[in-house]
């Protein structure tokens, strides 16, 4: 069941039931022209992770300033994208099982879809739905380039996955996934681009090996916000997959430049309101937002414009802030806190609330949340 929507256009951050998403607008909108102007200026191709925002208006927005399309990670997630009008999508996961193979090469009638493999089980499966219905899918065979998760070794295993695909009936090979998703949150500079020298080295000799064999490469895509300047750097991806830079969160605000200072390319745009619900004593408040309002896997949110004020605790309802001395906050008050990770925290809300200069000017809903499958 749908929740009732916490705010309606006009309303004060005072009116707004909390906890609640918010968007700031203007700080969100810098953000999709920063990202827009990085990716045109080095003449790659930006395919934005709808993972974060579950969104088929943001996507969109990313697509009117120039994205080719979205990624995500289910086809549930998909279908809900395209039924929003979103016509090139990739599933940048591998789908498996005959009844979902056969929901996305049924999707793949209806847009441009591309999936990810990395073992011919899954190629023979996928195959074996798109051929039955008539269909077309785009396939990437994903390599491991330091991950350690999903993903073929590069080079030849790359090769002999990529030429099951290429002979499979309903499916068309189409590239390489190079995903390194733990380079994104390596907090030191050199070391993140470091190791994203080493993704781009094993995903261009594999690139290499590709075009001997005589199979072309006509998209290689991966990368992330948190090392977006390194990918751009490196120069091998031709497409670009980062998510999180339309929101932001706490966790990619520890990511360092070279200089030691935080990386500060984009701005905080998403955050959970919250009310002080209890102020029992003057070292302690508590608010109405714990782990069933933010995603707390990459650490406890930050308070914005709070100094002195720390999340401490959460348990399901309650989230314990410890306060450095008496009158930071008074019972009742609103707090904006900044996820630690905006991903999981979104996937807790059905609504958005887009705020500017303090008032509501817009609502729509988080529509593919908790689409897993």
């Amino acid at each position: 069941m749908v929740q009732p929507c916490p705010a309606k256009v006009g309303d004060t951050l005072d009116e707004v039931v909390t906890p609640a998403l918010i968007v700031e607008l203007e700080a969100y909108e810098r953000n999709l022209k920063a990202m827009a102007g990085i990716v045109a200026e080095a003449g790659l191709r930006l395919r934005p992770h709808a993972k974060t925002h579950k969104s088929p208006e943001i996507a969109l927005e990313q697509m009117a300033r120039g994205a080719v399309g979205a990624c995500c990670q289910k086809v549930s997630e998909a279908e809900i994208l395209a039924s929003g009008g979103v016509g090139d999508i990739l599933i940048a996961n591998q789908v498996v099982g005959a009844v979902k193979a056969v929901r996305a090469a049924t999707l793949a009638r209806q847009i441009r879809l591309a999936v990810c493999v990395d073992h011919p089980r899954n190629v023979e499966e996928l195959s074996s739905a798109a051929a039955a219905l008539e269909a077309t899918l785009d396939v990437l065979v994903e390599i491991d380039v330091g991950n350690g998760r999903c993903g073929v070794p590069p080079g030849g295993s790359a090769v002999a996955l990529a030429r099951r695909v290429a002979a499979a009936p309903g499916l068309r090979f189409r590239g390489l996934q190079a995903y390194h998703g733990t380079a994104q949150h390596i907090r030191d500079f050199e070391a993140r681009r470091a190791a994203v020298r080493r993704s781009a080295e094993l995903t261009l000799s594999t690139v290499e090996a590709l075009d001997a064999a005589g199979l072309a490469c006509e998209t290689v895509t991966g990368g992330g916000t948190g090392t977006l300047l390194h990918d751009v750097e490196a120069g091998v991806l031709s497409e670009l997959q980062a998510g999180s830079y339309v929101f932001m969160d706490a966790d990619y605000g520890r990511n360092l430049a070279k200089d030691g200072g935080p990386e500060a390319r984009f701005e905080n745009a998403l955050f959970v309101l919250a009310t002080v619900m209890s102020h029992p004593v003057p070292e302690r408040a508590v608010l109405d937002a714990g782990l069933k309002a933010l995603g707390l896997d990459s650490g406890p949110p930050k308070l914005k414009g709070v100094p002195g004020a720390s999340y401490e605790r959460a348990s399901d309802e309650h989230g314990t802030l410890v306060l450095e001395r008496d009158g930071l906050l008074a019972h009742g008050q609103r707090v904006l806190l900044i996820p630690g990770h905006c991903d999981p925290t979104v996937n807790l809300y059905d609504w958005y609330v887009g705020v500017r200069r303090g008032r509501v000017e817009k609502v729509w809903p988080v529509a593919a949340r908790g689409a897993l499958a």
